[in-house]
């Protein structure tokens, strides 16, 4: 069903230069992104404030934000620039298949402790997973602590420790290896298991993990690497459950999460399964908002709840996952493809889907911007149900400090904000509430450290 294999077999030709192919779209995926980044970086080199907030924010603010961005976007290009890199030595030196080799031979070599029905190409798969991996998060660390070290640092964002910081790469790389292997075992069994009509069954697998994640994940996951604590009984909390209450809100849990041990960036959210959610606020949100604001952001969130836009992303997700698995099953059975990376004797799933992924990157990248497009719809009409309770002037001021607190970026290139912001920019969101300023809301940001 949808499988395309037959339409798309002209792809399966030894006249195709695979690599050459990767190559050409690798670099072009970058140099689209480049310019993308490139035209936003003009933006940040203005001088002063968007008409729309320069009665909102000072200056210094402005400045600071500015600097903040530019810094985040060299950043980028550099570690853009090393991911080119790393994937055209992958593609031309096969480095793949000798990821592939020693996976083999690991799995050959921990065979003594294996259960007895793990040997096959499945359980070498979930070992170059793994093998990728560990290599990610290796080649990751100097990038990683430059960010929270460094950038973060020069700007007064960073908290951790280095120790923390160890500990949740730890952390966070046996959580990958523990969760994500049967992830990947049980994928690549359902595609064996139904062949080529394998893409409905992996759609609501993937669905079903999507929802298994969003159940486990404030439960089991994040609590790993924060402490929640039940918000104190007081005004605030008062205010939260007045408001769930008016709304039909399923309210159960009310916490305050320990954020500002890594980051004084604030947020807030909530979790939960549509009949049982759990509101989590940053106590850095709480430390620079009043009550009325906090509430105003609240009722915000509580409006992608009551217009549900959450089945209406994952129905998006899952037409994403129908063209991107219609997709793959012409190039799963690919022997060219195989052929030209290494892969002569065995054409193993996993390194499919790989390489799949890099011929896939342009459709990607127009999905991309859809997705984006009705993210940005969603937070609108978020904001205008944060209006109709009466929270206009309250979000708005709210959105007004966290823009400022967390140096956001205050202006956009058109074009680069259509393909990478999921939200609209602040000047957008405060002309669709209507606000009115009536004071310097973003004030009492710290200047820039001395370099």
């Amino acid at each position: 069903m949808f499988s395309l294999a037959q339409n798309f077999s002209f792809l399966d030709s030894p006249t195709i230069d695979w690599k050459l192919v990767l190559t050409g779209l690798t670099v072009g995926r970058f140099v689209v992104d480049t310019y993308l980044d490139y035209r936003q970086y003009q933006v940040l080199k203005k001088t002063s404030p968007p008409n729309s907030l320069k009665a909102e924010v000072s200056q210094e603010t402005f400045d600071k934000s500015q600097a903040y961005s530019r810094s985040k976007a060299k950043f980028k290009f550099v570690t853009s620039t090393l991911g080119l890199i790393e994937s055209l030595i992958t593609i031309k030196y096969d480095l793949l298949f000798k990821f592939w080799d020693f996976s083999g031979s690991l799995m050959s070599g921990l065979s003594f402790i294996l259960p007895k029905f793990m040997g096959g190409v499945i359980t070498q798969s979930i070992f170059l997973f793994n093998v990728a991996q560990l290599v990610s998060t290796i080649t990751s660390l100097p990038s990683s602590y430059y960010y929270s070290f460094v950038l973060e640092e020069k700007y007064g964002f960073n908290k951790q420790t280095i120790g923390l910081w160890v500990a949740d790469l730890i952390k966070g790389f046996g959580l990958t290896i523990a969760l994500g292997s049967p992830v990947v075992a049980a994928f690549l069994k359902i595609i064996d298991y139904f062949g080529d009509s394998f893409i409905i069954y992996t759609m609501f697998f993937v669905l079903f993990v999507q929802l298994v994640a969003m159940t486990i994940f404030p439960t089991l996951i994040q609590p790993l690497f924060n402490k929640f604590t039940p918000l104190e009984d007081g005004k605030l909390k008062e205010a939260i459950e007045d408001l769930a209450s008016k709304q039909e809100f399923p309210l159960t849990k009310l916490y305050v999460i320990d954020g500002s041990k890594r980051s004084s960036h604030s947020n807030a959210y909530f979790t939960g399964l549509p009949w049982s959610k759990q509101i989590v606020l940053f106590d850095t949100l709480i430390d620079h908002s009043t009550i009325e604001e906090t509430v105003a952001v609240l009722a915000h969130e509580i409006g992608h709840w009551k217009l549900s836009h959450l089945p209406k992303m994952l129905s998006f997700a899952q037409i994403h996952l129908l063209i991107m698995f219609s997709s793959f099953s012409a190039f799963i059975h690919n022997s060219s493809l195989f052929n030209t990376f290494g892969f002569t004797t065995v054409q193993p799933t996993m390194v499919g889907f790989l390489l799949f992924s890099e011929i896939f990157g342009p459709l990607e990248f127009v999905l991309q911007f859809a997705m984006n497009s009705l993210s940005r719809k969603h937070e609108f009409e978020a904001d205008a149900y944060a209006k109709k309770c009466g929270y206009s002037s309250d979000l708005s001021t709210s959105l007004i400090k966290l823009l400022s607190k967390n140096l956001s970026t205050m202006d956009a290139d058109w074009l680069y904000s259509s393909y990478h912001h999921s939200h609209p920019i602040l000047s957008e969101r405060l002309s669709a509430l209507g606000y009115v300023s009536k004071e310097k809301v973003g004030k009492g940001i710290k200047p820039l450290k001395e370099d």
